[in-house]
């Protein structure tokens, strides 16, 4: 997935990268190719949070049994430090990933070719 509006598949869904620290999870409030709104009703992406927490847990279990089986099951703070410190890494990528998943997923909004390069 590019975050990319899911009507035309051109606009981006974030304003800045996902290295910008700062301004990571700024999104326009519209496409700016084809004007489709990104925030569909007032409080759409607070379900984006469930989405999140799978991501999270999908993490939290790959480092562990990868810890396990190549870390030959180390102690407890490696594996609470390690856990941590994938997640904080994967934050920004998991905030927008899952706003894109709840956006394409439940926006009420699909692909249409008569939008893309509709502007310019």
């Amino acid at each position: 997935m590019a975050l990319r509006c899911p009507r035309c598949h051109e606009g981006k869904l974030f304003s800045h990268s996902a290295l910008n620290l700062r301004q990571f999870d700024e999104m326009p409030v519209a496409c700016p190719v084809c004007g489709q709104a990104f925030e569909p009703e007032v409080g759409f992406y607070w379900g984006a949070m469930y989405i999140s927490y799978g991501f999270s847990t999908v993490i939290v279990a790959l480092v562990g049994v990868l810890l396990y089986f190549l870390g030959h099951d180390p102690e407890v703070w490696v594996y609470v430090s390690a856990v941590a410190a994938a997640v904080l890494v994967f934050t920004p990528l998991m905030f927008r990933y899952a706003r894109a998943v709840m956006l394409y997923a439940f926006g009420g909004t699909h692909f249409d070719p008569r939008y893309a390069k509709a502007v310019g």
